[in-house]
């Protein structure tokens, strides 16, 4: 699995179809098979699994939340890399976690309802690949 570096990169994906959505998330999908596609330089030549993560400061305001969130989705994904195609995927946060909920910036419980909701996503990305 590789990560997404290039605001390029992101951009080409957030072009692609959005494959599944959550509460707080959603996975955004480019296919690198495509002939003659835009995306294939971008990401190579050689097909892999690429895996992009957007947390905006309007919806995690504090940096450690952030990059808490980016871990677990980074690590979450790489559990599941086996049932994912080869593509570009970026995971998206499009809301907030309930402040008043998570009072710390990072927490166990926290981290719990990410990698739960991230688990959730996986799972409707492959339901609606069958």
């Amino acid at each position: 699995m590789q990560r997404l570096k290039t605001r390029a990169q992101f951009q080409a994906v957030l072009a692609g179809a959005t494959v599944a959505r959550t509460t707080h998330f959603a996975l955004h999908r480019c296919a690198l098979d495509a002939p003659a596609g835009a995306a294939a330089p971008l990401f190579g030549v050689a097909p892999d699994v690429w895996v992009g993560a957007m947390v905006p400061k309007r919806w995690a305001r504090r940096a450690v939340t952030r990059n808490a969130i980016k871990r677990q989705i980074y690590t979450v994904s790489a559990l599941a890399e086996a049932s994912f195609p080869h593509a570009a995927h970026v995971v998206r946060l499009r809301a907030g976690f309930d402040r008043k909920q998570f009072v710390s910036a990072t927490s166990d419980k926290l981290k719990a309802a990410v990698r739960a909701e991230l688990e959730q996503l996986l799972q409707r990305a492959r339901a609606a690949r069958t």
